[in-house]
């Protein structure tokens, strides 16, 4: 087989099978990450370091959470579920801080945290 032969082959092989890319969310299928919940939504400035649960739906292996624009270590739990390393240092000061999940390349809603 020639090889434009085997490369146009290949190509609409590919298209077919869309690559595994499109509108949804690559890595779960579950399409653009949303937020539903933060567990907890608040917290005492200068409590300290916690663990924050995110819940909400089309979470993949790939999602990180923002808190503000600093992107916190964070676990993948299910496509519904993820959780993030907040510092102490990030619940110094009272006040809000904006978080969101980026995941297959999309970006969540964001919600607001607390700072009492």
């Amino acid at each position: 087989m020639s090889r434009i032969s085997l490369g146009f082959l290949l190509g609409i092989t590919m298209m077919g099978a869309g690559c595994g890319y499109g509108s949804n969310n690559y890595m779960n299928g579950q399409g653009t990450p949303a937020i539903t919940q933060l567990m907890p939504s608040s917290a005492p400035a200068n409590s300290g370091a916690f663990v924050l649960t995110v819940n909400g739906s089309g979470f993949g292996t790939d999602s990180v959470v923002y808190w503000g624009t600093t992107a916190r270590t964070t676990t993948y739990v299910s496509t519904s579920q993820v959780t993030a390393n907040i510092t102490d240092e990030d619940v110094v000061n009272p006040g809000t801080e904006q978080v969101y999940v980026h995941s297959g390349g999309a970006n969540s809603n964001a919600m607001t945290f607390t700072i009492e």
